[in-house]
């Protein structure tokens, strides 16, 4: 029996990353799944291998399951230091600050374009921001177990921390003066993304080096959060 919980994953990606990485406890298929890029690769050590009703894998995922799901371990966090400690390896490191993210197809979606575009981190509010969880895992397509996520008290002392870490603060708002190709972003970059309905705080914005926008061309104003964020991060990586 499969009990819907926050730890429940399903379709083949997220399924794979996650046993790759030792993440699952339960994998639970259809009587007709052969998928051996999977089977193989699961350790009967370590995961319970539960065959199911296709039915029983339709009325627990809220999606497309491809025949398989997972109940997984909860997702752990990092702390701000250790994301400081890792940018101090890197020429030119980029972390992403989230300043109120509470869908977690958004949240997933920015984690996938944090681990196309080799971020070093992602820092993010303890309050009124969406955790990760299986909805993100599935989302971010398995970049979840690669993206590390830091929570912190206090989005504006983390600012600070960067700051005296020799980071630049680039917040993405409709509200910046100065569209985002304008910039050069040949420095350590905070790029700091806001949450769908509230946008990017004002004291975050005031604590920040540049407000930069996306300029508009057609008639709907404004951009999904992870589709921003997708763009942003290319053009700072490009740089």
């Amino acid at each position: 029996m499969i009990k819907k919980s926050d730890n429940l994953i399903y379709g083949r990606n997220p399924v794979k990353e996650a046993l790759r990485n030792k993440r699952v406890l339960k994998l639970f298929i259809s009587e007709s799944f052969n998928d051996k890029t999977i089977l193989d690769i699961v350790d009967p050590k370590y995961v319970s291998v539960i065959k199911v009703k296709n039915k029983e894998l339709d009325d627990c995922c809220q999606g497309v399951h491809q025949g398989c799901a997972a109940e997984i371990k909860g997702y752990s966090y990092v702390s701000l230091d250790q994301i400081l400690t890792a940018a101090k390896k890197e020429a030119r490191p980029i972390v992403v600050l989230l300043d109120g993210i509470e869908d977690p197809h958004n949240l997933g979606a920015i984690l996938r374009s944090c681990d196309v575009f080799g971020v070093t981190g992602v820092i993010m509010p303890k309050h009124n921001q969406v955790m990760l969880n299986a909805t993100v895992a599935k989302t971010s397509a398995g970049a979840i177990n690669y993206v590390p996520v830091a929570l912190v008290s206090n989005l504006n002392n983390a600012i600070r921390e960067l700051k005296e870490n020799g980071f630049w603060i680039v917040s993405s708002d409709g509200s910046g003066e100065v569209n985002y190709h304008e910039v050069k972003y040949d420095f350590p970059t905070a790029l700091v993304v806001g949450s769908e309905g509230q946008g990017i705080s004002q004291l975050v914005l005031k604590n920040s080096d540049y407000v930069v926008k996306i300029p508009m061309y057609g008639k709907v104003n404004s951009l999904n959060a992870s589709v921003a964020a997708g763009i942003f991060l290319a053009r700072i990586k490009e740089s």
